[in-house]
């Protein structure tokens, strides 16, 4: 039996990324990326953030959104990689080739494809046509 690799959410590690920054990423399982966005956020907050404005932020007063902006900016970026890095995953996803040498979900659609059939049933796509970007094609089987 082939083992596939789970498909995540993007709109999920986006929604987790904007409640804190680095939960998009551990959803994703990227706890070291995770770790740095922390990081950078970090380092931001104490080089370009006044201290007044951390402290009024924390104790949810009312803060000028210009005194934190490199606070929203890289919270903004992390939940944007988040996101991209979801939609990478995915494409990987869909591109997993079983021992034998077959693709498990259609390239196009993404969708899980019937090893039995050359064309994916959802979308119609040839799956035999696409095997020129993979190496060690033989006979619309694809081998990595």
């Amino acid at each position: 039996m082939s083992q596939s690799i789970s498909r995540k959410r993007p709109w999920l590690a986006a929604l987790l990324g904007a409640v804190a920054t680095g939960f998009g990423h551990l959803y994703l399982r990227r706890w070291g990326r995770g770790l740095a966005w922390v990081g950078v956020l970090f380092g931001v907050t104490v080089l370009f953030v006044d201290p007044a404005a951390v402290e009024a932020l924390a104790n949810w007063n009312a803060v000028d959104p210009l005194a934190i902006a490199p606070i929203l900016i890289v919270g903004s970026l992390s939940v944007f990689d988040a996101y991209l890095l979801a939609h990478a995953h995915n494409a990987v996803a869909r591109l997993t080739v079983t021992p034998d040498g077959q693709l498990t979900h259609c390239p196009n659609c993404g969708k899980e494809l019937d090893s039995d059939l050359e064309f994916c049933h959802w979308c119609t796509t040839e799956i035999g046509d696409l095997g020129a970007g993979f190496p060690n094609d033989r006979d619309g089987r694809h081998e990595r």
